[in-house]
């Protein structure tokens, strides 16, 4: 595997962090939204990640034939929360039911920042990783002079 192909790598891995920040992020966001454009409460998502083949820069015809590319991780799907939203009492509300209840989307804040928490460090984890390589290239570079 060469120092490029990691560096596909690594970039696939800053990708899917992102996306899994994002959706994070949107989560926080609507953690209170009790009406949406689909009608209800804002859903909780979820990234789910998968390994995919990394494109490399260079000959990636020939890494395909002769099976030494590299793998990397995308996000394969975004999964939204199917389970029954959270009721409170709130009769003044104007999205409350008959009963005075409104649906809010079932978000835990202190989990969300966990898990944004983790994607940040999984994205900083890449960013080591591509310097490092990078850092490789360099002494290579060095090396042949």
């Amino acid at each position: 595997m060469s120092l490029l192909n990691l560096m596909s790598v690594s970039a696939s891995g800053l990708a899917a962090q992102r996306a899994r920040a994002e959706v994070i992020v949107e989560n926080m966001a609507n953690s209170e939204t009790t009406r949406t454009p689909d009608g209800g409460p804002y859903r909780r998502k979820e990234v789910v990640f998968s390994s995919e083949a990394a494109p490399s820069p260079f000959a990636a015809v020939f890494q395909t034939e002769m099976g030494t590319g590299s793998a990397g991780v995308g996000v394969s799907e975004i999964l939204v929360d199917q389970r029954d939203p959270d009721k409170r009492y709130l009769p003044g509300h104007p999205d409350a039911d008959a009963q005075g209840y409104v649906a809010y989307p079932r978000i835990n804040p202190a989990e969300e920042m966990v898990d944004l928490m983790s994607a940040t460090r999984g994205y900083q984890a890449n960013v080591a990783a591509m310097s490092a390589i990078k850092d490789m290239i360099n002494k290579s570079v060095d090396l042949l002079r």
